[in-house]
This record gives C-alpha cells, sequence and structure tokens, in this order.
C-alpha cells in the first residue's frame, strides 16, 4: 500500500528526530510548513522547553519572501538570546524551496549550522 505525504513526512521525521537533538547551548531549529505559513522554533530539548519562536503569520509578500523574512527573524531572535550555534531539524520536509531559503537567511544573518 502507498504512503500518503503526511504518512511519508511522519517517517523521515522520526528518522530525523531519533539523531537530531538540541541542547542549551546549541539549540534545536525546527520548521514548520502549512500551505499558508511558514513557522520556526528555537527548542531545548534537555529541558523540553521552547527559547523562541517566530512565523510568517504577519508577513507580507509571496511565500518564499515570508520564509526568507522568518529566518533572519528566528536569527536576531537566536542572537538576542546569545545563541550562534543551532541544530537543523526539516521536520520530515525536503531541503528544498521555503525551508531552504528560511535556512539560507537565518545563516545569513549570522546563524551557524
Amino acid at each position: 500500500m502507498k504512503l500518503t505525504k503526511e504518512q511519508r513526512r511522519k517517517r523521515i521525521k522520526s528518522r530525523i528526530r531519533k539523531v537530531v537533538r538540541g541542547s542549551a547551548a546549541r539549540p534545536r531549529l525546527s520548521v514548520f510548513r502549512s500551505n499558508k505559513d511558514i513557522y520556526a522554533q528555537l527548542i531545548d530539548d534537555d529541558m523540553g522547553a521552547t527559547l523562541g519562536a517566530t512565523s510568517s503569520r504577519a508577513a507580507k509578500g509571496s511565500k518564499g519572501d515570508q520564509a526568507a523574512e522568518v529566518g533572519k527573524a528566528i536569527a536576531e531572535l537566536a542572537k538576542g538570546k546569545g545563541i550562534s550555534e543551532v541544530v537543523f531539524d526539516r521536520n520530515g520536509y525536503l531541503f528544498h524551496g521555503r525551508i531552504k531559503t528560511l535556512a539560507d537567511a537565518a545563516r545569513e544573518a549570522g546563524l551557524k549550522f
């Protein structure tokens, strides 16, 4: 039986999460993509706490421009908290399109991963 897109992404996500783990010194940058918006969170898995989050809910422009804005915003948020390195969690999505745009914008804004 063929897997649906959701089942496929869930399977990939579980494989990624076995390896990717965030800490206070190097939190996990988790990305979620919906049809309309894109969200990013900095997560400390040791404490089970979200250190910061941002989304494209108020952003204007194309979806790619919104993803770039979210990438810059999450990098500025991380710098404000003294975080310079993160572990990137693409959450089962392909590293392409809006996910790649967000990651590139975060790297340009100073985050290392």
